[in-house]
């Protein structure tokens, strides 16, 4: 308790370099980083991160300092270059884009390398800290490159403010963005340089290898908790914010840990937890969803298999045995049992001595069913020319989702019809 309250009552100035400064970073990429996800375009987020070293070093080498601005201005011409090469290559070739990422990628961070090992060698007093691009030392860094980042950071998140709708419309709706003449093409290139300021200012931080999951990874995380492009960002925004806090937390509290790492691990530590427990998108609640399905889905079925037991004599609260209503319908037995349960918890079924029955809403409901099948093969034989012994099995699966509003529709496009492709009477709706 005393090392966390000492960590924010930070009276170390780098401590608040650190953490600020990973704060900015952090949120600001995961802002950027949404359009990047929604435009499909995460791996070129990658291939800038990569792409950015030899920068770096080229700067280095033709000022022979480590200032943070020339070196910013040296990433950020060779990040833009990696892509107008990536565009080349996919306009004028028959080379697919992940396949000009990949080399592009691979074409300049084997650059930067080079140029990094030359440098090592070449026995410049100001190089001690330069290799600290490739994994990132947020801990190095102070009071002028946190004035620089901050800057990039506040501009990010302007121009996102500023142009929010029309980047919207870009990733969501790129042709009526044309018809409705906004300047697209320019837009496309406002939002790459966003991208690239957005990589470039996150590699001290966590280097050129994890700068892409600092970009991607918050944006993904998001996804799964909102529909909304705004919500979205506001949550990458916070999950990164608040990772890059704990991270600079973690380095402060034990300084061999490095921060940017653990900014990164804790992200995606979120988008696992994300990915399986978020509500309506998650794995946990896709596959509560999908359970309530399929039992919805077993239970449908038993009530139309006793109500079609019932058909040939009319004789629909007629009890029928367990074995009677398998050798009509196939079921898992112990499923069978459970969904029969929990119909006569409904009031749907009705257990007797002979066996189970259907209530009268237990025939009402199964009329429901029967007649969305029926009317369905009607639609399928009419309307796309289907064979009438080819339409049980489609039937079978869209009866349960059809709503009352489709019923209504499929009603009147039939012409209210009685019998089905087999002559079968279709059941009136009550």
């Amino acid at each position: 308790m005393n090392t966390l309250w000492e960590f924010l009552s930070m009276q170390d100035a780098n401590v608040r370099f650190v953490t600020i400064g990973s704060v900015l970073l952090a949120a600001s990429s995961a802002v950027v980083g949404c359009f990047t996800v929604l435009r499909k375009r995460a791996l070129v987020g990658d291939a800038v991160a990569h792409a950015v070293l030899p920068g770096v070093c080229l700067a280095f080498i033709l000022t022979g300092e480590k200032n943070p601005v020339v070196l910013l201005v040296g990433s950020f011409l060779t990040g833009w270059l990696s892509l107008v090469v990536i565009d080349l290559i996919t306009s004028k070739s028959r080379i697919k884009e992940d396949t000009a990422i990949g080399l592009v990628l691979s074409v300049f961070f084997g650059i930067g390398v080079l140029l990094l090992t030359s440098i090592q060698h070449s026995g410049n007093e100001n190089q001690s800290g330069l290799d600290k691009f490739l994994f990132g030392s947020a801990a190095a860094l102070v009071g002028q490159d946190l004035y620089t980042f901050g800057a990039v950071a506040v501009l990010l998140l302007v121009s996102v403010v500023l142009l929010y709708k029309e980047f919207k419309l870009l990733s969501f709706d790129i042709a009526y963005a044309r018809t409705i003449g906004l300047p697209v093409r320019k837009l496309e290139l406002l939002l790459t340089t966003l991208t690239v300021l957005a990589v470039v200012v996150g590699i001290q931080s966590v280097g050129v290898v994890l700068m892409s999951a600092m970009l991607i990874t918050p944006a993904a995380a998001a996804r799964f908790w909102t529909d909304r492009l705004g919500a979205m960002i506001v949550i990458a925004a916070v999950m990164s914010a608040v990772c890059g806090a704990a991270g600079a937390f973690v380095s402060f509290t034990a300084p061999a840990m490095p921060t940017g790492p653990w900014i990164v691990m804790l992200l995606s530590m979120l988008a696992i937890f994300s990915f399986i427990l978020a509500p309506n998108k998650g794995l946990l609640a896709r596959y509560l969803s999908q359970r309530r399905v399929r039992r919805q889905m077993m239970r449908e079925n038993i009530l139309k298999t006793l109500f079609h037991l019932g058909e040939p004599t009319g004789e629909y609260q007629h009890s029928y045995s367990k074995n009677q209503i398998l050798e009509r319908r196939q079921l898992p037995v112990l499923k069978m049992q459970s969904a029969l349960k929990t119909l006569s918890r409904q009031g749907l079924t009705q257990k007797s001595k002979q066996g189970w029955a259907l209530t009268e809403a237990g025939k009402k409901e199964a009329q429901r069913v029967v007649r969305l099948h029926r009317l369905w093969e009607l639609y399928l034989t009419q309307y796309l020319q289907v064979a009438s012994d080819h339409v049980h099995e489609d039937a079978e699966s869209i009866e349960h989702v059809l709503t009352p509003e489709l019923e209504k529709r499929l009603e009147e496009l039939l012409d209210y019809p009685t019998a089905d492709p087999h002559q079968t009477k279709i059941p009136q709706s009550s």
